[in-house]
């Protein structure tokens, strides 16, 4: 019987789905899905491009979501020979400082990521709501989590802190770093495809509707955009990135805004969408004529460009830039904007390169390679969930 695993990647709206052969050593990619929980009634999307084949699920979404992991696997079996599943692997946002790397998920380890919830409070309970529900579905599949801060607990203790009062560092106020998947996943795949590059100073930009920068030296991560939570930062979709805090303070006190007004500015009417007032989408921004979507571009690129150059700072250099992610991985313009700022770096792109959205996209004068990954959070959920299975079973 063939052997299989699937991993789950919850946003805030969907859930990307992986379903790996586990036969030979390494997890291989059979098929990708997505359920979409903006969509009513409930769709299973499964395969790729051309290929995608839809199953409409009966299971409403709701806090349990036991029925629509059953229709899941249901569904997924249909257009597939998944066998005999060996495990389901999970990215979980927050693993705070108690995991540093994939642990295979009991009652204590749940219990733990549920601790950790002020800390991510809207990605957080997503990934709960899953783990549970598969436990639910099926008690005695093996869950593992992988953790999106875990990657960058390499960062040295000074780039973690704040510069507030102590107490509040000792109480787990400090900057943890997201996108660490995504990130280790490039890294992977730079030293695979170019060693001398992983080896140097890396800047690595991971950008979709969620935004982050991360500095890599060796593969390992020094320095990252995203600190206490996933708002820090560049400007995102709807995200605001950095904020003076002093405009917290107004919005409490002279605005006289609530706590949940505040938290639904700052995680869904900012960002690309807060500064056009027309599109959280970089695609239709691109496409408009309306001055505010170049005003909300131009913002975007400003504030990646000047996180590349303090990111460089942290690195003392730089020798290679690297995009990911959809917008990172298939915006020319965007790209085109973020090196422009950086010409004094030595940055500088090849055009009929950049906007075929070419592996390397720097021109042969730059004095920093500039290449396009697209990364695979899903394969590294996947290979680490195979990883403590292998282990458990030494």
């Amino acid at each position: 019987m063939s052997k299989s695993l699937v991993t789950f990647n919850a946003g805030s709206s969907t859930v990307k789905i992986g379903v790996f052969d586990v036969a030979a050593d390494r997890p291989h990619r059979l098929t990708r899905a997505v359920i979409d929980f903006r969509h009513d009634p409930l769709t299973l999307s499964v395969g790729e491009g051309k290929e995608v084949r839809q199953t409409k699920l009966d299971a409403r979404p709701g806090e349990d979501l036991t029925e629509v992991v059953s229709e899941t696997f249901a569904g997924l079996a249909r257009h597939f020979d998944i066998g005999e599943i060996v495990a389901a692997g999970h990215r979980v946002v927050h693993g705070g400082d108690r995991f540093a790397g994939p642990v295979r998920l009991d009652a204590g380890t749940i219990d733990a990521i549920a601790a950790l919830t002020p800390l991510a409070p809207l990605h957080q309970p997503q990934n709960l709501r899953l783990i549970r529900a598969i436990s639910d579905f099926g008690p005695k599949l093996v869950q593992v989590a992988s953790f999106d801060t875990a990657f960058h607990r390499t960062n040295a203790e000074i780039v973690r802190r704040f510069a507030i009062p102590r107490e509040f560092h000792d109480r787990g106020v400090k900057r943890y770093g997201f996108h660490g998947l995504s990130y280790k996943y490039i890294a992977g795949e730079l030293a695979r495809r170019t060693p001398q590059a992983v080896r140097g100073k890396v800047v690595a930009a991971h950008l979709g509707s969620g935004a982050s920068l991360c500095a890599m030296e060796d593969g390992a991560s020094r320095d990252t955009s995203m600190g206490f939570s996933t708002l820090d930062g560049v400007p995102m979709a709807t995200r605001c990135g950095a904020l003076d805090p002093g405009v917290l303070l107004h919005l409490f006190g002279a605005g006289g805004l609530a706590l949940a007004e505040v938290e639904a500015i700052l995680y869904h009417r900012s960002g690309l969408l807060g500064v056009s007032g027309i599109s959280a989408d970089s695609r239709v921004l691109l496409e408009s004529k309306d001055p505010r979507a170049r005003e909300a571009i131009d913002l975007f690129t400003l504030r990646i460009a000047g996180e590349v150059a303090r990111l460089t700072a942290t690195l003392g250099g730089l020798d290679t830039l690297v995009f990911t992610a959809g917008i990172g991985e298939n915006q020319p313009s965007v790209r085109a904007g973020v090196c422009t700022r950086l010409d004094w770096l030595g940055v500088e792109l090849d055009a009929a390169a950049n906007e075929r959205n070419a592996a390397v996209v720097s021109s042969k004068a730059s004095r920093v390679a500039v290449l396009v990954i697209p990364t695979d959070e899903e394969q590294v959920i996947a290979e680490e969930a195979f990883s403590v299975v292998k282990a458990k079973a030494a």
